[in-house]
């Protein structure tokens, strides 16, 4: 359906990374190979307009697309999307993503000028009034066994490739009930990493809607928004999270853990949905 490839690449090197000459101390005047993540301006363009430009990682820019509709309310579910495909530009990718009618109607009621949105979150909106949407509370169907934590946090640089070789990444995985991880996606942006395992998400079996979503930065009020619009009642994050982050999630009834670490873990919000093994 797309056509993502990253024409300076080696063929042997995965999508979004490029091998490039550096120098090191302190043989400075010698080069060496290293390698370093892509990061490229993508445009998603819903039926002809462009809507939003965001940085990130060129690969798996179709599930970016469908993760991103859905957690920003544009699409209820993936079918309303009729057909996509990823098209290279001079400066950077173009999504262009075919709405059902209804669907864009609905979006060019609300379109605002965004762009750049792997910063702050809140980049381009016009008023205040502007920020967070209204999110239809959580339910109460999901626990999480604490103890089953370390082992997601051991593999979860398993859905890295890139970071692996370059060390530029984010990470997003999706973590079943037994501490497995399902799977997950990464990317230069951490919210265009949580868009890419909603997409995926959204497209899977029954099982992916069982257990919880596991991010490796902190947790912004965003990607506490993004995880509640798509129905994800437990979100894990390595790092922090912010004050705006733990009031959206108290107000959906999502579950908030952050400081995640082995033997480590600070829950902020809804604790019931945690279960600690003594």
């Amino acid at each position: 359906m797309s056509k993502q490839n990253c024409d300076t690449r080696s063929s042997s090197l995965p999508v979004g990374i490029v091998e490039l000459s550096v120098h090191r101390p302190p043989h400075i005047t010698h080069s060496t190979p290293d390698f370093v993540a892509a990061e490229v301006p993508v445009a998603l363009v819903y039926n002809g307009i462009s809507h939003v430009v965001m940085m990130a990682s060129p690969k798996d820019l179709e599930l970016f697309a469908i993760g991103f509709s859905l957690s920003e309310g544009i699409i209820e579910q993936p079918q309303d999307i009729y057909s996509m495909d990823v098209v290279p530009v001079c400066n950077g990718l173009e999504v262009q993503i075919e709405l059902s009618s209804r669907r864009f109607m609905g979006l060019k009621e609300r379109r605002r000028a965004l762009a750049g949105r792997t910063g702050c979150g809140v980049c381009g909106v016009e008023q205040l009034n502007d920020i967070g949407k209204p999110i239809i509370p959580l339910p109460f169907t999901q626990t999480f066994n604490l103890n089953h934590l370390d082992h997601a946090l051991e593999h979860l640089n398993d859905v890295q490739p890139i970071g692996q070789l370059s060390g530029c990444t984010h990470a997003a995985a999706w973590v079943l009930p037994s501490g497995d991880i399902a799977g997950g996606h990464e990317d230069v942006g951490r919210h265009v990493a949580l868009d890419k395992l909603l997409g995926r998400r959204a497209g899977e079996s029954e099982a992916w809607h069982q257990g919880a979503a596991l991010v490796s930065s902190r947790a912004s009020y965003e990607m506490v928004q993004k995880a509640a619009m798509c129905g994800v009642e437990i979100l894990f994050a390595v790092s922090a999270a912010t004050t705006l982050a733990v009031e959206v999630a108290q107000r959906c009834n999502l579950t908030l853990v952050g400081f995640c670490k082995p033997g480590r873990a600070t829950v902020y919000t809804h604790s019931q949905r945690i279960i600690i093994n003594q």
